[in-house]
């Protein structure tokens, strides 16, 4: 009998898979705007993420997460295309993430070797590939080192932060922002301001994550909306405060990141006097980033390991090890990635084409929201008489009024990523725009032959 994790062990996983103190000094940039802007990322998408993920595992306490959603609303052809793209969208953001966990490793060592890329594939293979390993252990032990890498690495220096913004208001300092509401409110002539909403909201991705451990947690229908709800509100405060904190005591003008992440936290521990602490904050984002990881490695493959077990993947990858693990899912995935990873660092124009993965990346996940929005408003007429532990306020006005919400930031944000980036070089509008479309495309094509086999699969 496998173990379960308790409420607090997921919610860690919730918190540590999104939550970073990487996101602080690009939302600072924003200034005294990001209070608006993090307000209506949670409105337009963080809170219907948060509430309809809660409902339907409350209603739904089966495993399979977006995919049993997906399935029981729209059949087996719909689920598989959003597991698919919440699998897919993972294979274009993980050389990223390993990548910032390589440069942040480089400058506990020596910040040139950011340069070797001898040594970039080295610790990224071998960072995704230990992660890989802890999960083939069972969930049991993947959240064991979760909690421990997102309380170390994440929870613990995110407050230590907020706590220095917070004394450095008290102690009466010159702030860098203004609190009123002409600074605070954005203007939104140009695209500018859309592609920063859409910035803050992309680092909201992730929440629904959890739903495939549903069948792991301790009296789920009670603890995991639960944790879900905490897990949301605890990520907006944290990121708003943290992000608040850097703005409020670093000029805007110097918050440069492309000397690196690193180097806004130099020049704010700086101003504390506070120096000697860098090489620790350094250690404490690597350990929370790869704590982070683990739910995007195990979540996303078992959601595709569903998807197998009706047909639409070979047998192959339906085995499970001694711990109950999809290990042949895991391991296929690690292949994947290292080869993916490979090919991003070795490319030429590595700024330009880790943008066009971030955008693409975006995209895809959006595409998936659009399908659990729309399954979440098709199961609460449908299944009126299931019990539910826990309902979005309001009845049918409330769901149909948190679901459209988060319809439309999902359409915004994949209308605003055919727009190109103006401060990196992917060769105008209308080839950017082409990319992406074709990207989306290409990443889309492999259901036709899931799908296929689906048809075999049945016929033998």
């Amino acid at each position: 009998m496998n173990k379960k994790i308790s409420l607090f062990s997921l919610g860690l996983l919730v918190v540590a898979a999104i939550d970073s103190i990487r996101n602080f000094p690009s939302a600072a940039l924003f200034g005294s705007q990001l209070i608006f802007f993090f307000t209506i990322s949670a409105i337009l998408f963080l809170i219907p993420v948060a509430l309809v993920s809660a409902e339907l595992s409350a209603t739904f306490p089966e495993k399979g997460g977006v995919y049993n959603w997906v399935r029981t609303a729209f059949g087996e052809k719909w689920a598989m295309v959003a597991i698919w793209l919440q699998w897919i969208n993972t294979m274009v953001w993980y050389p990223a993430m390993l990548s910032f966990i390589a440069g942040i490793a480089a400058y506990l060592i020596n910040p040139d070797l950011v340069q070797n890329k001898a040594y970039l594939v080295s610790c990224i293979l071998i960072t995704f590939w230990t992660l890989t390993l802890i999960n083939l252990r069972g969930l049991h032990v993947s959240a064991r080192v979760n909690s421990v890498c997102g309380l170390i690495g994440t929870i613990f220096p995110m407050l230590f932060l907020i706590a220095l913004g917070a004394a450095w208001v008290i102690g009466g300092h010159p702030l860098q922002i203004h609190l009123d509401a002409r600074s605070m409110i954005p203007s939104f002539s140009s695209w500018e301001g859309w592609v920063s909403l859409i910035a803050i909201m992309a680092s909201f991705l992730g929440m629904e994550l959890s739903g495939v451990h549903v069948n792991d947690v301790e009296n789920p229908q009670k603890n995991f909306p639960k944790a879900i709800l905490l897990s949301a509100a605890f990520i907006l405060v944290s990121m708003m405060l943290g992000s608040l904190s850097i703005a409020a005591v670093i000029p805007v003008q110097e918050i440069n990141l492309v000397s690196g992440v690193m180097q806004v936290f130099t020049d704010f521990f700086d101003i504390f006097c506070l120096a000697p602490l860098i090489p620790v904050l350094a250690l404490l984002i690597v350990v929370g980033s790869v704590g982070g990881m683990i739910n995007w490695l195990i979540s996303p493959a078992k959601g595709l390991l569903h998807a197998a077990e009706f047909g639409f993947l070979p047998p192959l990858f339906t085995r499970k090890n001694r711990h109950g693990v999809a290990q042949n899912i895991l391991l296929g995935q690690a292949i994947l990635v290292s080869i993916f990873c490979l090919v991003f660092l070795l490319v030429p124009g590595v700024n330009a084409f880790y943008w066009f993965l971030t955008a693409l990346s975006t995209q895809l996940y959006m595409m998936m929201y659009m399908l659990m929005f729309l399954a979440g408003l098709r199961l609460h007429h449908k299944y009126t008489n299931r019990p539910k532990v826990f309902k979005i306020p309001g009845n049918d006005v409330g769901m149909w009024s948190i679901c459209l919400l988060g319809l439309l930031g999902c359409l915004a944000t994949v209308a605003v990523g055919f727009l190109p980036p103006e401060h990196v070089d992917v060769g105008g509008p209308v080839h950017y725009a082409s990319m992406i479309a074709i990207g989306n495309l290409l990443a889309l094509a492999p259901l036709v032959l899931f799908f296929l086999h689906k048809r075999y699969y049945r016929a033998a």
